[in-house]
């Protein structure tokens, strides 16, 4: 069994041009991904900033042992952003370190973790969710023919001058691709249907392991699950954990991370977002993604404000030299929550019958308490910087490399979907994604 990713069916923005097909991720040193900073540290505070190289390791990953070190609690670790397993990345993260003296001989034990510390740095604030500008990719495509470089060059071209469509990418929805259904049970408290879903259907396991773990769990066997699911399922654990103590199903499901409820909540709204930018690229009674119309939430890109559109607005950021065409406004689509701003119009009737189909109310999000489900608005595109291409063959065969800058919350492997075209016929490796 071959586990598609759940974006395969949504619309390309380039379906007139052709993929190119090949692979990714074939060794972590072919997705390469550094964190540019929303600001420099300061030199001085009571947080280290430290700018870390790491693969083969989650951001809770890193977080985890950050705090060991320090000898804090897990809170007093900040990250901008969460980054791939399966990649080398370099991100940045803080800990609340108030005596400055004591630097060093934190520093000197890095040589015994398994990541790199490549600066720190004093500053006065936590380094917090969201404090980045982008990232810069740098990455490999390979079981490629090199020759096909130029027809990357011409998408990355379109994508250029018309904005990457803000897919929110597969990883978002974990290693069995249902982490949308799973966050909408727990929106909806339905605590036995969360579980069942989470670590039952053992004919559902592909990838991970966990069909025995499954298996037993369906059969009432809570310890003998747990003694046969994979340690790095940490999330999975801790809930059959708190069942082999003979808790409630609230009880299994609220020993969940915080951190990881959270992520389900976002992979609910993420999978609506997503169908809602998939009708406005594809067309189906809906509007393109590169213009205006009355009743969208305008996305200003420089300070991530929103404001709504009337005809006249959406005429004069349409026109020449408007907005729209250079890239500095967008429209934006629902993440959905009890306090998210309301569009207009048409807009505001596909947003609203995206979340009726997805199961959801109004009175659902607001009802929510574990976590609450608060509301956003993301642009349903964002403008791709410096894309570059380039090709050759190494000791591990031909490439085609691409290179290019993303802002904050948005995916590369949107851009590569866009250059491939064949997610569908690729076999997942999301045994650790899709997780912080």
């Amino acid at each position: 069994m071959v586990m598609v990713p759940l974006t395969s069916n949504l619309s390309y923005l380039t379906d007139d041009l052709p993929g190119i097909g090949g692979r990714i991720k074939e060794r972590p040193e072919d997705f390469q991904v550094e964190e540019l900073p929303l600001y420099e540290a300061g030199g001085d505070g009571e947080h280290l900033y430290m700018f870390i190289e790491k693969q083969h390791q989650t951001t809770s990953d890193v977080v985890r042992r950050l705090a060991k070190l320090f000898g804090v609690n897990r809170s007093d670790i900040g990250y901008a952003g969460l980054k791939d397993k399966h990649a080398v990345t370099r991100q940045h993260f803080s800990a609340y370190v108030p005596v400055a003296g004591d630097d060093r001989r934190y520093l000197d034990r890095f040589e015994f973790l398994p990541f790199k510390l490549l600066w720190a740095r004093r500053h006065s604030n936590k380094l917090r969710r969201g404090h980045l500008a982008g990232n810069r990719f740098v990455i490999n495509i390979r079981q490629v023919d090199p020759f096909c470089a130029d027809q990357v060059q011409r998408t990355l071209e379109r994508l250029a001058d018309t904005g990457v469509p803000n897919y929110v990418g597969h990883q978002r929805f974990g290693y069995l691709q249902h982490n949308h259904v799973l966050g909408r049970l727990l929106i909806k408290t339905q605590w036995q249907e969360l579980l069942d879903e989470m670590l039952g259907q053992p004919e559902q396991d592909c990838v991970s392991g966990t069909t025995a773990g499954r298996q037993a769990y369906e059969q009432g066997q809570y310890s003998k699950a747990i003694e046969n699911w994979p340690r790095h399922l940490r999330y999975d654990r801790q809930a059959l954990d708190t069942l082999r103590q003979g808790k409630r199903p609230q009880d299994a499901v609220l020993a969940i991370e915080a951190e990881q409820r959270e992520f389900l909540v976002s992979a609910a709204q993420s999978d609506i977002f997503n169908q809602v930018l998939n009708l406005r690229i594809s067309g189906t009674g809906a509007p393109g993604i590169d213009r205006l119309v009355a009743g969208d939430l305008a996305f200003k890109h420089v300070n991530r404000s929103v404001f709504m559109v009337d005809q006249a607005t959406a005429d004069q950021e349409n026109g020449p030299g408007g907005g729209v065409q250079t890239l500095e406004v967008s429209a934006s689509g629902p993440m959905w929550g009890a306090n998210m701003e309301r569009a207009g119009g048409q807009t505001a009737l596909i947003e609203m019958r995206s979340l009726t189909e997805a199961g959801l109310t109004q009175a659902d999000l607001a009802a929510a308490q574990h976590p609450p489900v608060y509301g956003t608005r993301r642009p349903l595109r964002v403008p791709l910087r410096e894309p570059q291409v380039s090709a050759g063959v190494d000791a591990n065969g031909p490439f085609v490399r691409v290179t290019f800058i993303l802002p904050r919350g948005a995916y590369a492997t949107v851009v590569l979907r866009e250059i491939m075209k064949q997610e569908d016929r690729q076999a997942s490796r999301f045994a650790t994604q899709g997780q912080p």
